[in-house]
């Protein structure tokens, strides 16, 4: 017969719950980061029904962010680029600057829609607390990330990624109409 002490009962609960969590952020990071990318890809390749490059650089002309192509293309790649990052779990707190310096500027520009209208910030809003919340836990054990030199995760490397996404994304919003 054999017996499990307490102290064992709560080593297995830990590594359950370190189990558990990884397989959510995967699940997190695959969703997530497959929509975004789908998304960049619509803006740069007019995949997935979406507008392609030329029409989503006027797009971007028409809703102040001059010039379009400029301002168009870098959403696009921002967005596919960061959300195979986010996806993969590679390069994670930079993966998080980049979808949230995104998406700061989605949050702007649908500001006026309001939340909630089905016209206004609350996607932005949702991708750029996914971005947040793995740039804070990292990517978890089930990553290109885990186990590699350039690994880094954890409350700085959180704090630089949302600094350097605050930045850029401010840079844009004033640059917008200024080139």
């Amino acid at each position: 017969m054999s017996t499990t002490t307490l102290a064992q009962a709560s080593k297995n609960a830990a590594a359950y719950d370190t189990v558990s969590a990884d397989i959510g952020l995967l699940a997190l990071r695959v969703v997530f980061g497959g929509l975004l990318a789908a998304h960049g890809a619509q803006k740069l390749f007019g995949w997935f029904g979406g507008p392609g490059w030329e029409a989503n650089n006027a797009m971007f002309d028409s809703m102040g962010y001059n010039p379009g192509v400029l301002f168009g293309t870098l959403a696009g790649l921002s967005e596919l680029a960061g959300g195979l990052l986010l996806a993969l779990g590679l390069l994670s707190p930079l993966a998080a600057a980049i979808v949230l310096g995104t998406m700061l500027n989605v949050i702007v520009q649908m500001w006026s829609g309001g939340l909630l209208t089905g016209q206004g910030y609350e996607m932005g809003l949702l991708w750029a607390a996914v971005a947040v919340t793995i740039a804070f836990t990292g990517p978890g054990k089930f990553s290109l990330d885990h186990n590699r030199p350039w690994a880094r995760h954890g409350f700085l490397w959180a704090a630089a990624a949302i600094v350097l996404a605050v930045v850029t994304g401010v840079l844009t919003v004033i640059l917008k109409g200024a080139l």
